[in-house]
């Protein structure tokens, strides 16, 4: 017959080593966990990123469209030295805006670890912002001579 002592003991062993094993299921988990939060914050850094390239893109457009705008409504109503000057000044900071946007864009740190989330080809926003700055040219070289 066995020792009840022993077997108490025994009962002691086994009880720790499932807990032993579950406290190493649990910190797997919680690393697990962590590294995927570290991914999504990632995904929203890029997002934001983007949302912000966005925005800048959005302001120049905005200025491009207030600078003709500019020359085609205020023409009758104040001077025009200060019609052109209002149309070159939004039309110049439109190029800003879409200089600006490609440079954070393209500028950015790299994201650690790399998002789940696809980036915008730099290639096409090069393309993108090439066309609004000889857009915005084409039109300030349009109002000043025109």
């Amino acid at each position: 017959m066995a020792n009840p002592g022993q077997k108490s003991a025994d009962t002691a062993r086994q009880t720790l080593a499932e807990s032993a094993e579950t406290l190493v299921d649990s910190a797997e988990t919680q690393e697990d966990s962590a590294a995927r939060r570290t991914r999504l914050a990632a995904d929203r850094t890029l997002l934001a990123a983007e949302r912000t390239y966005a925005a800048w893109m959005r302001t120049g457009l905005a200025a491009l469209a207030a600078g003709i705008g500019a020359k085609a409504l205020l023409d009758k109503l104040v001077a025009p030295w200060m019609v052109l000057a209002t149309s070159i000044v939004l039309i110049l900071f439109a190029e800003f805006c879409f200089l600006a946007g490609i440079w954070r864009e393209l500028a950015g740190k790299p994201l650690r670890p790399d998002p789940d989330t696809v980036k915008l080809p730099a290639w096409l926003l090069v393309i993108f912002n090439g066309f609004l700055l000889l857009l915005g040219a084409t039109v300030l070289v349009g109002i000043v001579t025109g």
